[in-house]
């Protein structure tokens, strides 16, 4: 029988560490990566260099993510000790960390100089004094989400006068955010894309006034916006998403129409969802002024009749999917104006309208095809909700 020569066979072993680098990034499920890393000091050094996303399990975080077994308290311990043995980590989240201090986030002065994405969603003992920190030690961050933080225009701006490079910032129900913060943010982050302010009661919408080209993206839903905030919001020219649903009363009349006055050509979706108060004079205004729009929601709008609708069906040649449900003042004129006009219309979602019979709803569907959907839906510009959910900046 031939002996064989143990010495002459090659194993994993033995593969140097740009193959073993190479076989871990291509390990898309956590368990894998994990596993990985128990495998030898080596591997496990060859996992902590490249690890580019941390994520702890709070009490507060919806997912789990085996890489980080910490405790649902995370203090200035945890935090230092994972920090300090994922050096090259591009995108972190804390979120949830509610009893999170600001002097943790010190660490990041040191360690932070990689962070591209930066997650403190409801740590609500982060104020400005963490900002500071943040802003001191991350200086290439990207992208920022500050989602109920009790912080205020002061640590805004210390964060927008050192973090140049921020094109994504969240500041969704961060109630002590003015005007001033954003003018900071806009002023000094040229690269701007996008910003999330949904029930900012504080913000009138002026501080936006001269923004970049560059951005493209505002969350704004339940807001106090004035109709200089309006303009002030679309005079970079560049807005391609806006969601302004459930505006507050306090625009009545035309204030509305200043997004279509010129400087939102290049808009695509627009949700207006629940702006009772907007006209057809708005209507038409908008319709004329922003040819690119792909998506537009006017559910619970009850003040548009005949006039908006043809409008919208005269002008929207691009318009690919409306929302109308629940329009109470939309009449079977109006349907045949949009089943003659929009010619690229794909989906129409249409219930709760008391002036379409079923007679009227059969008609178009004969003319148009199977087009109509019935439920209501709350989604708009799904892939623009993809776009911002999956800009975690790893490169």
């Amino acid at each position: 029988m031939e002996d064989y020569n143990m010495d002459s066979f090659t194993t994993i072993m033995d593969l140097p560490d740009d193959c073993l680098v190479f076989i871990f990034k291509r390990l898309i499920n956590e368990c894998d990566r994990e596993a990985f890393g128990l495998t030898c000091s080596r591997w496990l050094d060859i996992r902590n260099q490249n690890q580019l996303s941390l994520r702890f399990d709070c009490s507060l975080t919806c997912f789990k993510n085996p890489l980080s077994r910490a405790p649902h308290r995370i203090g200035t311990y945890e935090l230092h000790r994972v920090l300090k043995r994922f050096q090259n980590i591009r995108s972190l989240s804390l979120s949830g960390c509610t009893e999170l201090p600001d002097s943790s986030l010190k660490l990041l002065e040191c360690l932070g100089s990689r962070l591209r994405a930066l997650y403190l969603d409801c740590c609500w003992q982060i104020t400005d004094e963490g900002l500071r920190f943040v802003a001191s030690g991350c200086q290439l961050l990207k992208f920022i989400s500050l989602y109920r933080c009790d912080i205020t225009d002061v640590g805004l701006e210390i964060l927008a006068k050192s973090c140049l490079d921020l094109e994504d910032v969240n500041l969704t129900h961060c109630m002590h955010i003015t005007d001033h913060g954003i003018k900071c943010l806009v002023q000094n982050c040229i690269h701007l894309y996008g910003i999330r302010i949904s029930n900012c009661g504080g913000i009138m919408g002026v501080g936006f006034r001269g923004c970049s080209q560059t951005f493209a993206y505002l969350e704004a839903e339940s807001c106090r916006f004035e109709s200089e905030g309006i303009k002030g919001m679309v005079s970079g020219g560049g807005l391609e998403y806006l969601n302004i649903s459930n505006l507050n009363w306090s625009i009545r009349g035309h204030g509305l129409s200043t997004i279509g006055e010129g400087y939102a050509k290049n808009l695509r979706v627009l949700n207006m969802r629940l702006c009772r108060m907007v006209r057809d004079e708005s209507i038409a205004v908008i319709a004329t002024g922003c040819p690119s729009l792909v998506e537009w929601h006017l559910a619970l709008c009850p003040e548009i009749r005949v006039n908006g609708w043809e409008s919208i069906a005269m002008n929207c040649h691009n318009l690919e999917r409306l929302h109308v449900n629940r329009c109470r003042n939309l009449c079977e004129r109006g349907l045949l104006a949009l089943k003659n006009g929009c010619r690229k219309l794909s989906v129409l979602y249409i219930s709760g309208c008391p002036q379409i019979s079923i007679i009227a709803l059969e008609l178009f569907r004969l003319a148009r095809g199977d087009i109509i959907k019935e439920e209501e839906s709350f989604e708009i510009g799904p892939h623009w909700e993809c776009r911002w959910n999956q800009r975690i900046f790893l490169e």
